[in-house]
């Protein structure tokens, strides 16, 4: 299930408070910088740091070179 407009307008990484790619085919938030993957639930972001898992290189590569992936945390209401 997609995420909301308003939401990914919204959401940040909680450990250095920038942008994430959302991959919506894979169900996660993507922190390249950190390499942090965050999974998304249903329709429900979870950005606990202590639930996210690092990616691989390969998922790496495969996340940042996504032309589908959209980032967060650009809403221009902010």
């Amino acid at each position: 299930m997609a995420l909301e407009p308003f939401l990914l307008g919204v959401l940040i990484d909680p450990v250095d408070r920038e942008s994430l790619l959302y991959i919506e085919d894979a169900s996660i938030l993507y922190n390249p910088r950190n390499r942090l993957v965050y999974e998304v639930r249903g329709s429900i972001p979870v950005l606990l740091p202590g639930d996210a898992r690092t990616a691989s290189d390969e998922e790496h590569a495969t996340f940042t070179s996504d032309k589908s992936a959209v980032e967060t945390g650009k809403s221009p209401t902010l």
